[in-house]
């Protein structure tokens, strides 16, 4: 009996083998799979071979496939084509030759090229396809469109396959689509529109390749499969910085038209470098399996990123990039190109919970050279490169810089993700009785190794001491040493190091994942239009940026290094060329620091954005230790808007004797909006400042624009608490210095044109309209502003130039040009104006 019970088993055991084979053999339809620009240069290298690496995948497990290639390219040039490609593919190493042999003819026969340019032509192919299925006597399971063409050709596609290519009821539609995804939020909003009316979202699969890539890839399992490990280091306690980097050799010769268009930003930053971003930075959710969990916790990190400054950006350009621009596009001599070959992000995250203030860190040092040319210096200043500021407001990672960068005609070709760890160790012994890779005194850092660089191909880096990282043994090994080798200022043994078993092309993963459904290695609509909404303002602000050159390669040596504090990002180093005045040149603004003048019969200094910021912040400072010195206090009032940021941000990091202790801020005006609303200029104040410095919180007076919940509505008379508020503790309602912008309009605070209240009268606070979005706003009033003891205009861009021109010129008409009627009663106006303002 016990024999036979065992016997039982075993034939219940093979019965389920059998039916699970039986099973996987059953047929489950026919796929068709229509690869649209079949002869262009990315299907040539990768997808063609991404299609095969499926068919080696799925063949025998239940389906039948039919792959149709197809452009516009004529039937026979298109047949010769396909057919070299097809010549060309390869399997894996770990296939056996009669296996590869024998799939490899099969795919050749169930390849094919067509013509596929008008909607007759794809009405034919949907007839073709479902004449095959029926003379085969199979089902249709689902068709598969791949765009491999221009983004201009995609409605026209779309319309074209929901009219006359769409399978039958009980088949599905997948339709993929490679970046970019629109130039900016308003284009990407436009395209997706566009999709969307002929294809539902599930249907769409937007593909960014670097999803695909196998260390990317990982970068979620293995945060999941070390949660342990990871749970109490993953946060700002812990980490001192993210890298986020790619670096190319190359230079954009034969791609001038695109970069012309997009620019680096557009074609690496805004997508690769975004999303590796939110991998690093999002939420885990319970059930990585979910591909509704990941996209969804991707998205809310997405919502989080807080807008970028263009104060925060530095951008360059390779020298020959122009010459190449006019030879490609027949530009003329004259024309010069602002488009950046090279930009990086420098990303703070940051949380609106409140929060105890603290001092800013000093300056760190970014350099654009390899790690293996750049000195390893203490974790502080290791090495990383150009970028611009942003913010995500999510508690776990505040404060914490996040750097992402990418560029051309650089030093090497490389990827990398790089977490580099808080140096929290202090070891009484000297360095030398230190045991090697094991010190809590060494840098502790994990690395996503992407490619190329000195490894040559991905890799998962974990510092020996920090933990052992748990990968899945099926898919990587352990790499082996290689004697001499350094990244990151370590040699190779001080990592665990893993590499994949077998190497997978990004396209071969992604197309797999796309055949079985796997929606969170894609783009959805959602997160193409949070990316864009993050990224856009920046685009407009750098839209008349002159880009640093630089010569490229080894070449540029330090010239892209940049520090950063607090939010704000400079260069390191002067640009490599200076201008010689000879005896008989005119000087030009560049040739002067700061230009002293008269504006208005006012002073006015002049100077290039960040001397002139430099000096408006020392006057502050000068007036503030004035006023504590002589009264005690200094009642500073300050407008808001994006021309005082950069303001804020160097009060905030360079002006360590500023009396904020005695210091009451005061706000000029305000949109009717809730505080927390990135709208809000209070908002703007306490992401900048009031987070970095220590004013007591009792001497922050925001504008009551939010009372019983209601914005701005008169019954709650919020206008005249603030007038009260000032009246009790402002002498006289005199501020010490109100800080004034200039708007293109002439207006100025929230006081505009034909403003039927604040230009005159007694009132010291009320309630304006604006032409723009949010209409409704609370502004102090003429006759208060012109109270100060001081008040300083800030007017900076080149934008301002008409206004600025037709101000100097006009009288004191504060209906027609608000800011015409400033003229303090007894105190002084200065204006500071930067050259492209005050020049053009």
């Amino acid at each position: 009996m016990k024999h036979a019970g065992a016997w039982n088993v075993l034939t219940a055991a093979v019965c389920m083998a059998l039916l699970g084979c039986l099973q996987a053999r059953e047929p489950q339809g026919h796929v068709s799979v229509i690869l649209l620009g079949a002869t262009g240069d990315l299907a040539r290298k990768y997808l063609w071979q991404g299609l095969f690496q499926l068919y080696l995948e799925e063949a025998g497990k239940g389906h039948s496939f039919r792959f149709h290639g197809t452009a516009l390219t004529s039937t026979e040039q298109g047949q010769e084509v396909i057919a070299k490609v097809l010549e060309s593919l390869s399997c894996p190493r770990d296939t056996a030759p009669g296996r590869c042999a024998e799939l490899g003819a099969q795919f050749r026969q169930l390849s094919e090229y067509r013509r596929l340019k008008t909607p007759e032509d794809y009405l034919a192919l949907s007839k073709d396809i479902e004449a095959r299925v029926q003379h085969e006597g199979l089902r249709e399971a689902g068709r598969i469109f791949y765009f491999s063409v221009p983004p201009f050709a995609y409605a026209e596609i779309a319309r074209s396959i929901n009219s006359s290519c769409r399978p039958g009821p009980g088949a599905w539609l997948r339709v993929v689509l490679e970046k970019p995804f629109g130039r900016d939020h308003r284009s990407a909003q436009q395209l997706a529109t566009e999709l969307g009316s002929f294809f539902q979202e599930e249907e769409m699969y937007r593909v960014d390749h670097y999803l695909g890539k196998q260390v990317v890839a990982q970068i979620l399992p293995f945060r999941d499969q070390n949660r342990k490990a990871l749970d109490g280091l993953w946060n700002r306690h812990h980490v001192e910085r993210v890298e986020i980097i790619m670096k190319e050799t190359v230079d954009a010769a034969g791609r001038t038209s695109f970069y012309e268009e997009y620019g680096v930003i557009g074609d690496v930053l805004q997508n690769h470098l975004t999303e590796i971003l939110m991998l690093v930075a999002m939420e885990l959710p319970l059930n990585l399996s979910s591909s509704e969990a990941v996209l969804g916790h991707k998205l809310q990190a997405f919502r989080a990123l807080r807008g970028l400054q263009r104060g925060s950006a530095v951008v360059g350009q390779y020298q020959a990039y122009r010459g190449q621009v006019r030879r490609e596009l027949q530009k003329p001599d004259s024309f010069h190109s602002l488009t950046p070959t090279f930009a990086g992000v420098l990303v703070h995250i940051t949380s609106t919970v409140p929060h105890h203030p603290r001092r800013p860190r000093a300056h760190h040092l970014h350099c654009p050279l390899s790690p293996q040319v750049s000195s390893y210096t203490s974790p502080p200043l290791s090495p990383v490169t150009p970028g611009v500021l942003v913010h995500i407001d999510n508690l776990r990672w505040e404060g914490v810089p996040f750097i992402l960068m990418s560029g051309k005609a650089l030093d090497e070709r490389v990827g990398y993700v790089r977490i580099l760890f808080k140096d929290q160790a202090y070891c009484a012994q000297s360095e030398k009785r230190w045991v090697p890779a094991q010190s809590h005194c060494l840098p502790q850092q994990i690395i996503f190794y992407i490619g190329h660089g000195e490894l040559g191909g991905p890799a998962v880096l974990v510092s020996r001491n920090l933990f052992r990282p748990s990968l899945p043994s099926v898919s990587w090994k352990e790499v082996e040493g290689q004697p001499g080798l350094r990244l990151f200022g370590r040699p190779l043994s001080d990592y665990y190091a893993y590499s994949p078993v077998r190497e997978q092309d990004a396209y071969s993963i992604l197309i797999s994942r796309i055949f079985h459904r796997r929606k969170d290695s894609f783009i959805t609509m959602e997160n193409l239009l949070a990316s864009w909404v993050f990224w856009t303002p920046l685009l407009d602000s750098l839209a008349h940026e002159v880009p640093r050159l630089y010569p490229g390669g080894a070449e540029n040596g330090h010239l892209l290094d940049f520090e950063f504090s607090g939010s704000h990002l400079s260069f390191s180093q002067p640009p490599l060329e200076q201008l010689v005045l000879g005896p008989d040149s005119t000087p030009m603004p560049s040739d002067f620091q700061v230009l002293r003048a008269r504006y208005r019969d006012s002073p006015l200094i002049s100077a290039w954005p960040e001397e002139l910021i430099a000096r408006l912040a020392g006057d502050i400072e000068a007036a503030a230790v004035q006023a504590v010195r002589r009264f005690g206090k200094f009642h500073l009032a300050l407008s808001g808007g994006s021309s005082p940021v950069a303001l804020f941000q160097q009060l905030a990091t360079g002006h360590y004797g500023f009396p904020w202790a005695h210091t009451h801020l005061w706000l000029v005006d305000e949109r009717c909006v809730p505080l927390w609303d990135p709208e809000s200029n209070f908002q703007g104040l306490q992401a900048h400042l009031l987070q970095h410095v220590r004013v007591p919180y009792y001497n922050v007076h925001p504008m009551p624009v939010h009372r019983h919940q209601r914005l701005c509505a008169e019954e709650d008379q919020g206008a005249q608490a603030y007038a009260e508020e000032i009246s009790t503790l402002v002498t006289n309602s005199s501020f010490d210095l109100v800080l004034l912008g200039m708007g293109t309009d002439g207006h100025t605070a929230s006081l505009f044109p034909q403003s039927p209240v604040g230009l005159d009268g007694k009132q010291l606070v009320v309630l304006t309209t604006s032409p723009s979005s949010p209409h409704r706003r609370m502004s102090l009033s003429l006759p208060v502003i012109n109270r100060a003891h001081k008040v300083a205009v800030l007017v900076m861009g080149r934008m301002k130039r008409e206004i600025a021109m037709l101000v100097s010129r006009v009288g004191r008409e504060p209906r027609k040009w608000p800011i015409s009627g400033v003229l303090p009663d007894s105190g002084q106006l200065v204006w500071y104006m930067d050259y492209d303002a005050f020049l053009g």
